[in-house]
């Protein structure tokens, strides 16, 4: 799975460029993550906004990730589209991860936190 990661002040920032995450994406999705956050120490915003799609698999992706990181290294979620965004409400794990309207708007509220 193609995931690019990009650090902006004290935040990585992991762009998804897949249309769907799920079953058959799951396990390549979390390796990918897994190695791109391995020697990093700053909280993980996950940029979804290329992802229509996602599956219990998928979900399931993330939240392994989100713990794989641990309690001092948060996971956000960014740039949820409709249906993505569905299915966290759904799910209601929109209430697990901090959710933020794009990648920009987590780096801008991170950088005004730190001023």
């Amino acid at each position: 799975m193609n995931i690019t990661s990009e650090t902006t002040g004290d935040l990585q920032i992991l762009t998804v460029h897949a249309q769907r995450i799920d079953a058959v994406a799951a396990i390549q999705f979390k390796d990918t993550v897994r190695e791109l956050t391995a020697d990093q120490d700053t909280a993980v915003v996950l940029d979804l906004s290329q992802v229509d799609f996602i599956d219990s698999s998928g979900l399931g992706a993330i939240v392994a990730s989100m713990k794989q990181l641990g309690k001092e290294r948060p996971l956000h979620l960014a740039g949820l589209t409709p249906i993505v965004s569905k299915v966290f409400a759904l799910t209601r794990m929109e209430r697990v991860f901090k959710i933020f309207k794009s990648p920009h708007e987590a780096v801008q509220i991170d950088e005004a936190k730190s001023a």
